[in-house]
């Protein structure tokens, strides 16, 4: 016998303001199987709670409908209180009577109503509810992460020291990120690189960590606590375990002319190089496209000059197979191209420079050995302009730029003002903005101490082109402060471009299952409450990937993802959701039209001999599905011609019930 309790929520003035949930009980309580039904201000709190144990005891419930909020903020609370109650937690439907009814209602006769049908709604789905039981499956106790920039690193310290393994992939050829490009960093103005070297090398000596450097992932299939990673690891032509790291080759090697992509191409490379000289692994690596020997077959200079015959110029690229319990996304950012912006001359003019740039003149290691000059002649700038927001908060309509807000921008600019000032005091300093946005801790006290202390002047206003004359640079912009027109000649302009995710970001997330916005960053499961998780269980996002972060924010939620990826990994099994699909075999005909549409490669097909009536034996082809890696979308139920496919919890005769109740 089905007895059924109905709770409705006020949610303070959140329901109650609308919804006259008095008459949602009275109507509810003359509902068939209804045998209890009350209101609480709060449902989600523990009094709410401990009426629903009370209510289940007292009455004998067999199931409860809630109406309340969204069940994706509170389905799980009510499901542990039904739990608690020696209830089966699947037999809990929740109205969503605040989104659905009172928010979107202003007339209360409209919104009752309405909050009563979908009440009704969800008892006639309780009705039909089955008892569901999750499945248990063991874990991997590794980590992947994907990304060796201070994010990637952060993480798996943090899980390393856990003392759970950890597997570094980084698709340049030494770790480090954007991090290890920088000079100095903002507010404290610390130097990067002694910030981040002691963690890379940290890092590197870590008995439960593996660096695969040079290296891509290649496919990922599996589920939470099981995943199967393919990882690329690609020829270095130069054996890891033999290089010593001490750069004779590069120092040999006859073809030096190489744009250095560390540099942004500023400075220039041989054949065979060490990335920059704090990188881990300090392994050298050749640039096929390059290298005399790998193109034609003459040189082969930096085999003979290698003690510990280290070259190897026959390697292939090679894939790794690993098993990881959990995966950490850590890919983070880039700045935009910023050539399409032709209004500031960047592409015709030398002394046009992106403010990335600018970090590797500014840095001692740098093409210039941190000297400030102009590129087109190595005369210092006297005076220097920075246009902030190249690129970002553009309309819609201006497909060049980013309609988002970069929020690193203004202040890596007062950062690079200020450092300029300290080194030539003489410097005059302009800096174009649409608005300040300093919201860190002592953001706003670093930006005044740039404008007041320093003498940068900060104009608020627009620079509408920079004109490059015979090597003479003008900028034209408007005061907005001062309702006046500005003519600048400037020896040099930088441009705070942009950024965005890298560009490896799409095809990563198409590999995981996971999601993205409409900006190419990855989604969050919930942006305030599960701000480092993933749609995709197991999938965990670290840092910059799902946003603009400067370094302390990218530190901080790099450590949150870790933390989150310890608690899974701590876990000797998990349970599986058992609202997963299932396939009636009687009906299947293996058309395979659900495992085209499964965006989880959960559905697979399996040969079964089937008796017929007249007693032959008939093999068929029908549809498996893999219980561990649904996640109960119903995209297969659709697709089915056949009626075939079925979903626990969410079946075709449930669904027809709430239809029937709402429609009735």
């Amino acid at each position: 016998m089905k007895r059924i309790g109905v709770f409705v929520c006020s949610c303070g003035s959140n329901i109650e303001g609308a919804v006259d949930v008095c008459k949602v009980v009275e109507a509810m309580s003359k509902e068939p199987y209804v045998v209890y039904a009350a209101n609480c201000k709060y449902m989600c709190s523990s009094s709410g709670q401990e009426l629903i144990g009370k209510a289940a005891a007292e009455y004998e419930l067999t199931g409860i409908a809630v109406c309340s909020c969204s069940p994706r903020m509170h389905e799980a609370t009510f499901r542990k209180a039904a739990a608690s109650a020696g209830l089966n937690p699947y037999k809990v439907e929740i109205a969503n009577i605040r989104e659905q009814c009172s928010w979107v209602h202003k007339d209360t006769a409209e919104a009752t109503g309405k909050a009563i049908t979908l009440a009704k709604a969800a008892v006639s789905k309780l009705c039909r509810d089955e008892e569901l039981y999750p499945q248990s499956f063991p874990v991997t106790k590794r980590a992947l992460v994907i990304g060796g920039g201070i994010a990637g690193i952060q993480t798996a310290e943090d899980i390393s020291n856990a003392g759970y393994k950890v597997d570094i992939v980084e698709k340049k050829p030494s770790i480090g990120g954007k991090m290890a490009m920088l000079d100095k960093t903002f507010p404290t103005l610390d130097c990067s690189a002694c910030i981040l070297t002691p963690k890379t090398v940290d890092i590197s000596h870590n008995e439960n960590v593996r660096i695969f450097s040079y290296s891509e992932v290649e496919s990922v299939s599996g589920y939470v606590g099981n995943f199967t990673v393919k990882i690329r690891r690609k020829a270095r032509y130069v054996k890891e375990d033999l290089c010593t790291g001490c750069g004779l080759c590069a120092e040999k090697c006859p073809t030096k002319n190489v744009p250095n992509e560390f540099d942004l191409g500023l400075g220039s490379r041989s054949a065979i190089y060490i990335p920059f000289a704090q990188a881990v692994p300090k392994v050298a690596v050749i640039d096929p496209d390059s290298c005399r020997m790998l193109k034609d077959g003459k040189c082969g200079l930096c085999s003979r000059v290698c003690g510990a015959k280290a070259i190897d110029y026959s390697q292939k690229d090679e894939i790794t197979e690993e098993k990881y319990g959990a995966i950490a996304v850590a890919t983070g950012i880039d700045p935009i191209d910023v050539t399409p912006f032709d209004e500031y001359s960047y592409k015709n003019s030398k002394d046009v420079i992106t403010a990335l740039e600018l970090e590797r003149i500014l840095n001692a290691a740098g093409p210039t050995n941190g000297r400030l000059v102009r590129l087109s002649d190595g005369i210092r700038p006297k005076t220097v302009v920075f246009i902030s927001c190249v690129g970002s908060r553009c309309t819609e309509e201006d497909e060049r730029g980013k309609t988002y807000c970069s929020k690193i921008c203004c202040m890596y600019t007062a950062k690079q003002a200020i450092l300029i000032k300290e080194k030539y005091p003489d410097t005059d300093i302009y800096v174009f903005y649409i608005d300040v946005r300093a919201p860190g801790k002592n953001f706003d006290e670093f930006y005044r101490r740039a404008a007041e202390k320093y003498g940068v002047k900060y104009i608020k206003g627009m620079v509408g082109k920079v004109c490059d004359e015979n090597g003479v640079l003008t900028v034209k912009a408007a005061d907005l402060i001062n309702n006046e027109q500005m003519m600048i000649g400037a020896d040099l302009v930088v441009l705070a471009a942009a950024v965005e995710p890298d560009k490896t970001a799409k095809a990563l997330a198409s590999k995981l299952n996971a999601s993205i916005d409409g900006n190419g960053f990855f989604n969050e499961a919930h942006p305030k409450l599960r701000p480092v998780e993933s749609p995709t269980a197991g999938v965990y996002l670290s840092g910059a990937c799902s946003g603009p972060k400067d370094i302390p924010e990218t530190v901080a939620q790099a450590s949150a993802a870790a933390a989150k990826i310890i608690g899974l990994l701590s876990k000797n099994t998990l349970e599986s959701d058992p609202c997963t699909a299932h396939a009636d075999e009687l009906k299947c005909s293996g058309c395979s039209l659900c495992a085209n549409v499964c965006p989880y490669n959960a559905i697979t097909y399996i040969e079964k001999e089937f008796r017929m009536p007249d007693k032959t034996v008939k093999i068929r082809r029908v549809a498996s599905v893999n219980a561990a890696v649904c996640r109960g979308c119903g995209a297969c139920t659709v697709a089915c011609n056949n009626g075939a496919m079925d979903l626990h919890g969410f079946s075709r005769e449930q669904i027809l019930a709430e239809v029937d109740s709402i429609c009735s």
